[in-house]
């Protein structure tokens, strides 16, 4: 039974996904008080110098009050954590660069080795005498198509 759960834990990455939780929630910590320790202390006066706590706004509309204030405050707090928590991707994860590839003029598949000398999605020939296929015009409805040219 601990093989078995071993090798779904492997074959379904869960560990990957545990370890992503676990970092993530550290990452959390970090990216919160980098925010609060930081980048706060800056944008505070900016708060009360555009006429206080933006986060308790209220409307009274008849019977009902809507508060904007807590959801503009959470976008805010969105944007900034978003940011700063991008910022530390940036720092730490470094882009694996991309092989060339090259399009195949048959079928016009894009995914295709630099090096391959043949499409495998309808195994054309990639050499430079490949000539695309000519796509025949659509016809509007209740017109006769007209004839490729040859």
């Amino acid at each position: 039974m601990w093989r078995d759960f071993k090798a779904f834990l492997i074959k379904q990455n869960a560990l990957a996904l545990a370890i992503a939780v676990v970092v993530g929630g550290a990452l959390d910590t970090v990216v919160k008080a980098i925010v609060n320790g930081i980048l706060m202390p800056f944008i505070g006066p900016l708060q009360q110098a555009t006429g206080g706590d933006y986060a308790k706004l209220t409307w009274h509309i008849g019977p009902f009050l809507f508060a904007p204030g807590v959801v503009l405050a959470a976008l805010v707090n969105f944007v900034i954590i978003g940011f700063v928590a991008w910022r530390l991707s940036k720092l730490f994860v470094k882009e694996t660069p991309t092989s060339p590839t090259k399009t195949c003029p048959v079928c016009f598949k894009s995914d295709l080795d630099e090096r391959a000398t043949r499409c495998p999605h309808c195994t054309s020939a990639l050499d430079a005498t490949t000539q695309p296929v000519p796509v025949p015009p659509v016809a509007p409805v209740g017109r006769p198509a007209p004839a490729l040219a040859r």
